[in-house]
Formats: structure tokens, C-alpha cells, sequence
């Protein structure tokens, strides 16, 4: 069980990551699958991400897009121009790549330390206002920065398609492992007690300015690293991409996967990417403005299932966990119980149960008086 709770998703990635890398390098992975895989990784990479400020901490941001935006933008402009300095082509250049995902994720850190100083005092809508308002300053701004492309967009290097999804999924993996062994350890108790009660946290002496800055930072960080591999899986990136509504539809991803729980975010993340590939090609004409309804419905219906009182024994029936316990674990046999061997008519001891039971109990009153109580006394 300690597997299957610690390293099942680093195993079911793993064994993906070869498969596909596989297929992909002796020509039997098609491009548009190579594509889908790209934006999965990314996809995985952000939900993870967020969930550990919504899920584990307990802060609601609808920036999120906002810091991938710094990351792509400026991880992209920073391998754009390392190539025309040294005159070579960065598309397949790994040595520009990780540079600029050092350096989109140092940049995009940065800012979510700036941002997260001033904003991190306030909780609930307060933070989530303060959030959406940079993402729309951000965006405004690479919108009319000229030298980063204005509102037509920035070219950027594409990293060849067989390799850039098993460097996303590497990264996958890197992500994983920071942010779980963060989580298991006690630094991770002390941010999962700040989500659970921050009055009672403040109490114990847990510093929940300190750890909050520190999540908010560490998961502005990684959406950088995801701004870049978007850089690199497109020839161009627009600042419209990274508007509220791929904000919200990250946020979508971390609470269809279950608040506080990376292997759903994980799964989620894959799922909404793939209907985001697919859809546009069932709903054409006038159906298409039926997909910027999907993740309303999502949300409503998620908050209804998770909060209406009258599906509370549903819920607790019918779930996740009963489902695996039904499958995985043995079913209670009454006919392997052992008797227990702790019984008092096998454990040795000095003095008899009854002999204790039988004990006299002497009162004395001053001196003057005394009474014998007990079952062999017999009198008070």
C-alpha cells in the first residue's frame, strides 16, 4: 500500500514516458499524438502546481496563467536571443532549453514572490481578486511590449516534436518529486495545518507568512517551467492565450481531480486536455460556443455533488475509496480470527484476580476508629 500511495503515479509516468519515447523515435508516434502528449505534460505540470495552493494550502489564485505567461515570454525571449548570438538554430539545442527554463522559472518565481508578499495578507476573495488583477496587468502588458511582439505574438524556437513530450514528462516527474517529498515532510504538515485551521497554526508557532510565500513562490516557479515548454511546442505565443479563462480552466483541472489530491490533478489535467483537442472538432459552427460552457457546468455541477446535504450518504457510499477497498483489500473472514492471547486466564501474574477483588480496604478515621470493606471483610 506504501507503493501504491508514494510512487504509483512516478511508475505509471515512467512506463508511459518509454513507451511513447519509443514509438516516437523509430517513427510509429504520429505528430498530432507527439502534440497531445506536449500539452498534457504542460497541462499536468500546472494542475500539480495550483493544487498546492488550493488544495494544500488553502488559497484560492486565478493567476496562474499569468505566471506561465512570464515564463514563455521571457524563457522564450532569453533562447531566441542566446541563439542569434551564437549564430546556431535553438530549436533542438538542449543546453538553450534548460537555460531558459532555469530562467523562466527564476523570473516567474520572482514575480510570484513580489506578488505574493502584499497579497498573501489577505485570504479568500480578497486573494483571488488580487491574483485575476495581475494576470490581466501581465497579459496588458506583453500585449504592448513591442519587443516582445505585441499583440501579434512572439516567435519562438520549436524544439524537434520526437523529444520536446519526453522532456515535458521529465519534467512531470521533477514536479512530483519536489512538490510530494515537500508534502511528506514537516514542512508539508505545516502547510496542510495552515490550510486546516491558521489561527490554530499561528498557535503551535507555525510561521504561515513564511510557508505561505514559500508555496505561492515555489508554484509560480513551476508554471514558469510549464511557459516555456510552452514556448518550445509552439512557433508562436500570443498573450491572449493566457487570459482568465485559462485560469479558470487550470482551477478546473485541480478540482475535478479533488481538492488535495496530486494523483487526481494528474488525471484531470489529462482528461480536460484531451477533451480540449477533441472537442473543437465535434462542436464546429454555431456548437462551438458550447465549449466555453464546459467548465461552468464542471464547476457547478462539482460544487453541487460536494456540497448539497442531500447527497451526503451518496458521497460517502459511493466512492473512490470504498471502490478500492472492495477490490484491493481482503474481506473480514470471522472464521481467521485468532482467540486473544491476552486474556487474563493466560497472562501470568503475581496476584490472582480474585485475591485482588477479595482485598481488604482499612479506613482509619484519626486513629479512633477503623472498618474493614470488602467481599472477605463483609461489613462497613
Amino acid at each position: 500500500m506504501k507503493f501504491v500511495k508514494h510512487y504509483l503515479n512516478y511508475t505509471v509516468i515512467g512506463a508511459f514516458t518509454i513507451i511513447f519515447a519509443i514509438l516516437s523515435l523509430t517513427g510509429n508516434l504520429s505528430a498530432s499524438y507527439a502534440y497531445l502528449f506536449e500539452k498534457v505534460a504542460i497541462s499536468i505540470i500546472l494542475a500539480v502546481s495550483l493544487g498546492l495552493v488550493v488544495g494544500f494550502l488553502g488559497e484560492l489564485s486565478l493567476g496562474h496563467a499569468s505566471f506561465m505567461c512570464v515564463g514563455a515570454y521571457l524563457g522564450g525571449k532569453v533562447a531566441q536571443v542566446i541563439a542569434d548570438a551564437m549564430g546556431i538554430s535553438g530549436s533542438d539545442n538542449f543546453l538553450i532549453l534548460i537555460l531558459s527554463l532555469v530562467i523562466g522559472a527564476a523570473c516567474a518565481a520572482l514575480c510570484g514572490f513580489v506578488i505574493g508578499l502584499p497579497a498573501l495578507r489577505l485570504r479568500g476573495d480578497y486573494l483571488a481578486i488580487v491574483t485575476l488583477a495581475f494576470g490581466e496587468i501581465v497579459r496588458v502588458i506583453f500585449t504592448n511590449a513591442e519587443s516582445f511582439g505585441g499583440a501579434q505574438g512572439m516567435g519562438t524556437p520549436r524544439f524537434d516534436r520526437k523529444y520536446l513530450f519526453v522532456i515535458g514528462f521529465l519534467l512531470v516527474l521533477v514536479t512530483l518529486a519536489v512538490i510530494q517529498n515537500l508534502l511528506r515532510s514537516k514542512h508539508g504538515r505545516a502547510i496542510t495545518a495552515i490550510r486546516d485551521n491558521e489561527i490554530a497554526a499561528k498557535a503551535t508557532g507555525i510561521n504561515v507568512t513564511k510557508y505561505k510565500l514559500v508555496v505561492f513562490t515555489l508554484s509560480s516557479a513551476f508554471a514558469g517551467i510549464a511557459g516555456v515548454l510552452y514556448s518550445y511546442a509552439n512557433f508562436n505565443i500570443q498573450p491572449s492565450k493566457f487570459g482568465y479563462n485559462y485560469s479558470i480552466e487550470i482551477l478546473v483541472m485541480v478540482v475535478l481531480g479533488g481538492m488535495g489530491s496530486i494523483n487526481g490533478s494528474i488525471i484531470a489535467a489529462a482528461l480536460i486536455t484531451y477533451l480540449n483537442t477533441k472537442l473543437p472538432l465535434i462542436l464546429t459552427g454555431d456548437l462551438a460556443v458550447l465549449q466555453n460552457l464546459f467548465y461552468a457546468l464542471i464547476l457547478i455541477a462539482l460544487v453541487i455533488y460536494n456540497n448539497a446535504p442531500a447527497l451526503k450518504g451518496f458521497r460517502e457510499k459511493y466512492n473512490l475509496k470504498n471502490f478500492w477497498n472492495k477490490i484491493f483489500k481482503p474481506k473480514h473472514d470471522p472464521s481467521k480470527i485468532r482467540d486473544d492471547a491476552a486474556r487474563w486466564d493466560v497472562v501470568p501474574t503475581k496476584i490472582e484476580m480474585n485475591e485482588v477483588l477479595s482485598t481488604d480496604i482499612v479506613i482509619d478515621n484519626m486513629g479512633d476508629n477503623s472498618a474493614d470493606i470488602g467481599e472477605r471483610g463483609g461489613n462497613k
